[in-house]
């Protein structure tokens, strides 16, 4: 009965430090210049072994940008699970940040692409992200029609977060430079974390004493 449970654990563990090899891969060398065989040296696996997981280049290349691209979509779980403006923006900015500082290779990589055109990806950002995007947007206008948050448009809101965010990982080596060659202490994240949320939030709320009408969206 355990034999099973053992193949499909090596199997995810296989899975996982190959993917994890060709986040580094990819994001040092582009797609075009990252070969399989790199990213089997780089897992120390045999080149075979990768390609029973991973048929071919683009089918890891894409493993590696779905990894980034739900663990983005999933940090905006707290969409769901409060209706409070405040703390689900905060929840979601926060857990953007810690993303960026957590994956930062897979965030320069996406960068990468996108910056390319998306000619891997072009599917997931008219499917997955559109569709994301449209359901937290209904729920951006929900909040706009309670006089919960000014009238602004949602899509614009989430550019701001995801332009926000991400420079905390595709800018890392900018902002280490500009701090005497070192990198963000856990400290001075945490602070920027808390400025940005909180810069963000006091931007998108209603005037003091005054609700956003329905009118108004």
């Amino acid at each position: 009965m355990d034999k099973p449970l053992v193949k499909i654990s090596i199997r995810a563990e296989n899975q996982r430090a190959i993917v994890e090899a060709a986040e580094a891969v990819f994001a040092e060398a582009g797609f075009k210049g990252a070969t399989t065989a790199a990213i089997a040296a780089k897992a120390g696996v045999p080149k075979a072994n990768l390609h029973y997981y991973f048929s071919t280049k683009e089918d890891l290349y894409r493993a590696v940008v779905e990894r980034v691209l739900t663990a983005w979509l999933a940090a905006a779980s707290s969409f769901d699970e409060s209706d409070d403006p405040r703390e689900a923006l905060a929840r979601y900015i926060g857990a953007k940040m810690d993303l960026a500082r957590s994956m930062p290779l897979s965030s320069r990589i996406w960068a990468t692409e996108i910056m390319r055109g998306a000619p891997v990806i072009q599917d997931f950002l008219d499917t997955t992200l559109a569709q994301w995007v449209e359901q937290r947007s209904r729920i951006v206008r929900r909040w706009i029609a309670d006089g919960r948050v000014r009238p602004i448009e949602p899509k614009y809101l989430f550019y701001m977060i995801w332009a926000t965010t991400q420079q905390y990982a595709n800018a890392a080596h900018e902002m280490a430079s500009l701090e005497n060659g070192r990198p963000l202490t856990d400290e001075q994240f945490e602070a920027a974390k808390k400025q940005v949320i909180e810069t963000i939030i006091a931007g998108v709320a209603p005037q003091t004493g005054r609700r956003a009408s329905p009118s108004q969206t």
